[in-house]
């Protein structure tokens, strides 16, 4: 008993003490809106716990939930190894190391600005121009995003955002800003493209909440359905922005990366043929960008903005300065993207090599039964697996995503971790892994499925002979009733 209270007190001292350093943090220390909890960043928990390897953990989870793009790597490393002064931090075979190592300011380098904004044109096929004045340089995109929520909206205001979206958007736009998402929920029954009625819908929804809606984000080319706006769907957007008095935030970091018809279309090309230059819809349009995924550079960290509004771009330039892309790589990279040659090979190559790995992605899903959303573009693809699912439900998905994880081998990402409106679609990532890991992946995945197809035809079919053996039962307690009740009456009437 004397231990049993000692355990007790121990417990509460812990929790005394948990309490005291709880309320010595702030609150944004101790509430749970980060989003960490999602299934989305728990897949890839469980896959640093056991991450496959050819050699020493071959049975280990695959990584299908980062969308990373390793596939075009010897592209750059051949641009690094012919350019030694760039990689060496070298000027005209001098060194500049001491230059680039001293205090820069949070303008950025105009040589790495002017690169960067040729390097977005040419992947839109020149079609718009951008000027480096109007652009801010931030650590990577999510930076980018923030600083726009930061610029744009107070402390319980209201982005519309298209659903499915991409899962960490919960942090991004939302965790330090206080700024609130609010779904247009979109459907797979015209393949989840943005619809006007869907638009009004979820402005009202706003307005039911008490929420001031300040702009609508959206992701072009999506993450995580893979699929560019179509012409109409831009359309529709600025018309709705135009009319509402808000802004329209066009997340473009997987410009780069369509593969496929139709072609990529940028809200700023809009805007243009539209004749909305010098107008204030022109100042409510933003767009961001990155090289985490048209160059496969993450680890870098360089995102931008773009805005046409100048105090938008002041106040984003001021705020640069707590999320700064290091001069080095600003150096680095402005070589790079200076080279014209490099710039339009490794675009045409890229999006080969990602039509490629589409292709045997979506052929090997396909070889085990299941569909994928046509898609055009990305490092994914939105998997339809609505027909595994054991019933139409959330807690039916977090079943199978449970399953494909732990027991198949595979982390993808469910779609209730992107505010998906229908259970049984997942985000399945291709780029971050060799031929040979996907060509795995799917081999997986087609036993799974095989094996799950096996159990459910065996299940249906031994309810199948059950009910006939149950009808062959009834039938004969039916006939031995009658023929009892028959004879029965016979004998009364003898009576």
């Amino acid at each position: 008993a004397s231990s049993s209270c000692s355990w007790c007190s121990s417990l509460a001292a812990k929790k005394g003490e948990k309490r005291t350093k709880t309320k010595m943090l702030s609150r944004k220390a101790t509430c749970n809106s980060h989003g960490q909890d999602s299934s989305y960043f728990l897949g890839w928990q469980e896959y640093e716990k056991n991450p496959y390897d050819e050699v020493r953990n071959p049975t280990g989870i695959i990584q299908m939930g980062l969308a990373e793009n390793q596939l075009s790597f010897d592209l750059l490393e051949s641009w690094l190894k012919n350019n030694p002064d760039a990689a060496g931090f070298k000027r005209d075979g001098e060194s500049i190391f001491r230059e680039l190592a001293l205090f820069q300011d949070y303008h950025g380098l105009p040589a790495f600005k002017n690169a960067l904004v040729e390097f977005m044109a040419e992947i839109r096929g020149n079609n718009v121009k951008f000027d480096p004045s109007k652009l801010v340089l931030t650590a990577g995109a999510t930076s980018a995003n923030e600083t726009l929520m930061f610029c744009l909206a107070e402390q319980g205001d209201a982005f519309l955002l298209p659903t499915p979206y991409y899962p960490g958007f919960d942090r991004d736009l939302k965790w330090r800003t206080g700024v609130e998402i609010v779904p247009i929920q979109c459907h797979s029954s015209n393949n989840f493209q943005i619809t006007e009625s869907a638009l009004e819908e979820a402005y009202q929804q706003a307005e039911k909440q008490n929420l001031k809606v300040k702009g609508v984000l959206v992701t072009n080319p999506s993450n995580p359905l893979g699929t560019t706006l179509s012409m109409h769907e831009l359309n529709l957007l600025v018309t709705f922005i135009a009319s509402k008095g808000i802004h329209l935030i066009s997340d473009e970091i997987y410009s780069g990366t369509v593969f496929s018809s139709p072609n990529f279309i940028s809200v700023m090309e809009v805007l243009i043929e539209r004749n909305y230059m010098n107008t204030e819809v022109w100042n409510r349009v933003h767009i961001v960008f990155s090289l985490s995924k048209d160059l496969g550079l993450p680890g870098f960290r360089v995102g931008a903005l773009y805005s046409n509004d100048d105090m938008v771009v002041a106040t984003a330039t001021k705020m640069s300065s707590f999320g700064l892309v290091s001069s080095q790589t600003q150096y680095l990279l402005s070589a790079m993207l200076s080279d014209k040659e490099f710039t339009r090979g490794y675009i045409y190559e890229n999006q080969k090599r990602l039509n490629k790995r589409h292709e045997m992605l979506v052929q090997g899903l396909e070889k085990a039964g299941i569909r994928c959303l046509k898609s055009n573009a990305s490092l994914f693809c939105w998997v339809d697996m609505r027909h595994l699912l054991s019933s139409k439900s959330f807690e039916a998905e977090v079943e199978l995503w449970k399953k494909i994880v732990y027991n198949v081998g595979l982390n993808i990402s469910p779609g209730s971790s992107c505010h998906c409106t229908e259970p049984g679609w997942f985000r399945v990532c291709f780029a971050n892994m060799s031929e040979e890991t996907l060509n795995l992946a799917m081999q997986r995945i087609k036993a799974f499925v095989d094996t799950t197809t096996a159990t459910t035809d065996s299940a249906a079919t031994n309810n199948n002979q059950s009910h006939h053996q149950s009808n062959k039962n009834s039938t004969r307690k039916s006939v031995t009733k009658w023929v009892f009740q028959l004879s029965f009456h016979g004998r009364e009437s003898e009576r």
